[in-house]
This record gives structure tokens, sequence and C-alpha cells, in this order.
């Protein structure tokens, strides 16, 4: 029997439809069997930055344990939700995988914190750092696979969907950014990323608390409605059930609310607004992918009970603030040693200035790598006790 998908309504008409793209940078031939998305997505997964995800933190770094997610599986994780919402939807499946899989391509070691890091550091050079726009440059100057162009030579859409699928830019302040249609919004597709992002990592993070037991499953309850509801509904159904499968399935169900609750509420808002098109998309006034308010509530009081109760917790904050005081001494190493990176960087770095080359080339690395880099410039007993230059 065919399943039919029982939401409010088919967003087809409002798909990003290839034959609609803006195409390559670099034209080429189409391809005989897979769509232009398809392309992108499959070229991103071919990329070395992506391949690096692997061994970059999500949360806890590899130090503390090889058993969480990673950048990578975090990745993974977006992507499979990215691809059952817009195919619920009836959006371009494609499109959003490729988004998905990309998102987060530009982040440096160790998180969020590596992210701070390397803008505090660009700032007092009169620069920043900021992932998404880092993202944009691997796919369009750092990586190299094609004899015809530089760069993975993505669609219009896919790149602008690296830098505007969580915020808009103001043209007045990136007019660099211009080619993107800045004063416009991004296809839904594009819309629905920070969304499933979110998605995937509160509850993700939520399961990896646990496993790693700085969890306190009453605060949880207290505090977080929405994960209670779910887990009495689970404890009453199943009382005899081991707690882990219990907490595990009430997680599942977290998971789904939110999920269905982004469908039901992007089709609404889709309905409502009256658009018919990808262009009339682009010139309303607000974004429309989004959840309820109720429930983006929920979602929100979630993100902040990770916030106070797990991303604070000494034991990633020891070990990330050891690691993020490696990534400062190491870019004040490479700013002021000439000579200290390698030779391909260093030419670059007499034509673009060197603080650009050297955050550029740290971005790159994995946790591991520039641990490695720490202790080879400054030794083992450095790593213990490291002091910021």
């Amino acid at each position: 029997m065919e399943r039919t998908i029982p939401y409010p309504s088919s967003l087809t008409k409002l798909a990003m439809r290839e034959e609609l793209s803006r195409g390559r940078r670099f034209s080429e031939p189409h391809h005989p069997y897979r769509t232009e998305y398809a392309r992108d997505r499959d070229r991103i997964i071919h990329a070395r930055a992506f391949r690096r995800l692997e061994a970059k933190t999500q949360v806890f770094t590899s130090r503390y344990s090889d058993h969480f997610r990673n950048r990578l599986t975090h990745t993974l994780e977006v992507t499979q939700i990215a691809r059952t919402v817009s195919t619920a939807l009836g959006l371009n499946s494609e499109l959003a995988e490729a988004l998905a899989l990309v998102h987060d391509i530009g982040h440096p070691p160790f998180g969020h914190a590596g992210e701070r890091k390397l803008n505090e550091l660009m700032q007092s050079h009169g620069a920043s750092f900021d992932h998404n726009l880092h993202a944009l440059r691997i796919v369009e100057q750092f990586e190299h696979r094609y004899l015809e162009f530089t760069g993975l030579n993505l669609t219009f859409e896919v790149r602008e969907g690296i830098i505007k699928h969580s915020r808009d830019y103001s043209p007045v302040a990136c007019p660099d950014l211009a080619e993107y249609l800045l004063d416009l919004r991004p296809p839904l597709e594009s819309q629905l990323i920070d969304w499933v992002d979110e998605i995937a990592y509160n509850t993700a993070d939520l399961d990896d608390a646990r496993e790693a037991e700085l969890l306190d499953f009453d605060l949880l309850r207290a505090e977080v409605p929405l994960f209670a509801q779910a887990y009495s509904a689970v404890d009453r159904a199943h009382p005899a059930a081991r707690e882990k499968l219990k907490f595990s399935e009430a997680l599942k169900d977290v998971l789904n609310v939110l999920a269905s609750d982004l469908i039901e509420t992007t089709a609404t808002r889709a309905k409502a607004s009256g658009v018919n098109s990808v262009d009339e998309i682009r010139h309303h006034p607000h974004r429309l992918a989004g959840m309820s308010n109720g429930v983006a509530a929920e979602n929100a009081r979630l993100k902040q009970f990770l916030t106070a109760n797990l991303y604070s917790n000494p034991v990633i904050t020891e070990d990330r603030d050891r690691s993020i005081e490696c990534l400062e001494r190491l870019f004040h190493f490479y700013l002021s040693k000439h000579d200290s990176m390698p030779p391909d960087h260093e030419q670059s770095a007499l034509a673009v200035p060197r603080h650009i080359v050297v955050c550029d080339y740290i971005a790159g690395m994995t946790d591991q790598f520039l641990l490695k880099q720490y202790r080879d410039h400054f030794g083992s007993a450095a790593m213990s006790t490291p002091t910021s230059a």
C-alpha cells in the first residue's frame, strides 16, 4: 500500500526546482542521471573539508571519549532530519540534503568555542571569523578536485544557503556578498536548515549528556516539560522497561514532536502567506519556515537547560579551555614566525594579510592535528598548562 503523509498541504509548487537554478559559477554540461543538487550533494561528501568533520568537536572532545557525536555524525543527523522534513513538505529534498551536509563544513577545531576564539583573535586585526562565511570560501577557493575550476563549483542556491540558512546579512554591511541577494529571503529548503540543526543538536546533546552521566534526570523533567511529558507517557506504557530504553524512547518522541511541528507550521504559514512560487518566497518580508510559538518555546527551554547544565559543566569546559589556549598560542606563533606554516600557506601570505592565512590554516585543522602541532612546537610538557601568547 502506498503511504501518504498526513500533513496539511504539499508545498510542491514552492520547491526549488533545478530548472529555476541560477546555475554554477562555471558552466558545466548536465549529468545524464543526476540532478544538479544531487551533484552538489555528492561533491560536498567527497570534499576533504567534509571528511575532516569526523575529527572536530561537537560537544565532547575526543580526549573525553570516542563514543559521542562529533561534527560529522551531527551533520549526518541534521541531514536525515532535513531530508525527512523537506520530503514531507513536498520540497526539494536533494537541495535540503546538500545544504544540511555543507552547513557545518566551515567549523574550526573545538566547536563554537574555537569559532569564538578565532573571531576574537581576528578582531584584534580589524577582521572577523564566521564559520558560514568560511564555509563559502572553502567550497569556492580551498577545495581543489577539478581541472577546469577552483573550488567545488556548487550551484548558486547551495552557495547562497551556506551563508543565509541561519541569518540574514545586511547588503550595506556585507557588500562583498552582494551576489547572494542579501535583500531577499532564501528558498524554503534553506530556511529549514537552521531549525533542523537545532532539533538535531538539542536532542543529540541530551542523549550524549546522559551517556556521559552528566545529566540530572530529575532537573531535566522539572525544567523541560516537553521531555517530562514524553517520558511520563513512555513510563506509563512500559513501567518495567530499562531506564535507558525509556529515556531513548522519550527522546525519540521529543524529536518527533519538534520535527512534526516544524513540518505542520511551515506548511500552514506558507499557505496563509499566499505565496505561489519560489520567487514570491524570496520577496516575502519574513521567513516562513519555523515552529509554532508553543513548540518553539519548549525547544528553547531544552536549549536553555543544555546551556546551563551541560555546556558549562567543568568536565567539558576544562578540557575545552585547555584546547582553546593551544589554539590561541598557535595563532600567535604562526603569525609571528615566518616559514612556520606549510609552503603553500607561506606563499599565500605573500599576497594576503598573514593573519587571514593563519586563521584559514587553523580553521581547517582537526582537533587532534591542532594539538599535535602544539606539541610539535611547544613540547608535550606544555600540553598540561598551555599559556596564551
